[in-house]
């Protein structure tokens, strides 16, 4: 019964160390997934951690078809449903890593036909202007000319940018202009607000004056003195 039990701990740990190595590979295969410019052939390095990876696949289907022969031998039935519960999420996470190995492929499978297929067509275009240098010469020219056009759309529309940006000021001018115009409108038909005005106005001409005169006598004191 102990060795029963031994041998179950020692296939689950084989298995979830198998899991963190898949993982750790498939973080390495993805990249691959993601390239911009992806080699038109598999290179060794992918054609390597793609090997590891299946191997580890199997490994690990191998340890599951062991722990569940164990399982089935054996008789305790205190922990029988705990080990199911094990069993199971380790075959969960082996059918998760072989459906992520099979999008991985087909995304990289996609990625490099369609940089093939670019290839390709770059290449016959440049076969094609080899042969017919009057049609290159054209196709260069029509592309300059279509380079100059976009610039001119650009421009074109910076300056639509610019005019629209002036009216707006423009009309904010206006509008400034129209408030105050209100503004001193209402206020001279207000009694006595002009007189108020007014007086503030010299109030404020009269602290200038003097605040003027109070600092124009301190420098000539400090002058008198120095």
């Amino acid at each position: 019964m102990a060795s029963t039990g031994g041998g179950w701990a020692q296939l689950r740990q084989q298995a979830r160390s198998l899991e963190s190595q898949t993982e750790a590979l498939f973080h390495t295969y993805s990249q691959y997934a993601s390239m911009t410019n992806i080699p038109q052939k598999p290179t060794e390095e992918e054609r390597r951690t793609e090997s590891q990876i299946q191997d580890l696949l199997e490994k690990r289907d191998a340890l599951v078809g062991q722990l569940t022969r164990l399982l089935d031998s054996s008789a305790d039935l205190t922990s029988s449903a705990l080990k199911q519960n094990n069993l199971a999420r380790h075959r969960e996470i082996l059918a998760d890593h072989r459906r992520e190995l099979s999008r991985l492929r087909s995304t990289i499978g996609t990625a490099r036909d369609r940089a093939n297929l670019l290839s390709d067509v770059r290449s016959d275009i440049d076969a094609y202007r080899a042969a017919n240098p009057a049609q290159a010469e054209a196709d260069y020219m029509l592309d300059e000319r279509r380079r100059i056009d976009n610039s001119h759309n650009m421009a074109d529309s910076v300056l639509s940018q610019a005019y629209a940006v002036n009216e707006n000021f423009g009309f904010q001018r206006e509008t400034l202009a129209s408030i105050n115009r209100r503004i001193t409108g209402a206020a001279s038909q207000v009694p006595g607000i002009n007189t108020l005005m007014s007086r503030i106005g010299a109030k404020r001409r009269r602290d200038g004056i003097i605040l003027g005169s109070f600092i124009a006598f301190c420098f000539l004191m400090l002058m008198w003195f120095w």
